[in-house]
């Protein structure tokens, strides 16, 4: 009689755990996700660290502050390219020709603006194939962005709390 029981109260339960099941996030969508938080994590770094901070540069070896805003827009620019299916930019360009804080909140704010395109994307494009000699699915490359972006905001992290300020993440929730 328990046993029946049981087997009527799970098979009760089917579906809704079917239900459930089909309101939950895509792929795409939970990735979307993770990256806009990562986005908004750079930008408020990038808007929050003082001007005469960008020069800052934490051994000889390493990128500035600047710089690493710099690369992080060329690279977002040129991964965001590829998972549109788009040409991509050289990845350092903006490192090379973009030098003052305003400029390089400015080219963080447009790169970013167009991996938001990138990161709407549907799953059924997401799934597409990349491009020409790229190898993996446009979803690939979506990854590949949130993960550099993530690594690179680790070094905002460390740069910031060298000059004593307290990242955005590190921030209490509003």
């Amino acid at each position: 009689m328990l046993r029946r029981s049981l087997l009527v109260i799970v098979l009760a339960a089917v579906p809704a755990f079917a239900q459930s099941a089909s309101r939950s996030s895509s792929a795409t969508s939970e990735i979307r996700k993770a990256w806009e938080t990562a986005r908004g994590y750079l930008m408020d770094a990038a808007m929050e660290v003082p001007e005469s901070t960008y020069a800052f540069r934490p051994t000889p070896d390493v990128r500035t502050f600047g710089e690493l805003i710099a690369h992080l827009a060329g690279a977002q620019d040129s991964f965001c390219a590829a998972a549109l299916g788009e040409a991509r930019s050289a990845e350092d360009a903006v490192e090379k020709t973009t030098k003052t804080k305003a400029a390089l909140v400015e080219a963080l704010k447009k790169s970013s603006d167009h991996c938001a395109r990138a990161y709407a994307m549907s799953d059924q494009d997401a799934a597409k194939p990349l491009g020409g000699d790229e190898k993996g699915s446009r979803l690939s490359m979506l990854v590949l962005n949130l993960t550099h972006d993530n690594e690179h905001y680790g070094n905002i992290v460390t740069y910031m709390r060298m000059n004593h300020m307290i990242p955005p993440s590190s921030k209490p929730r509003k």
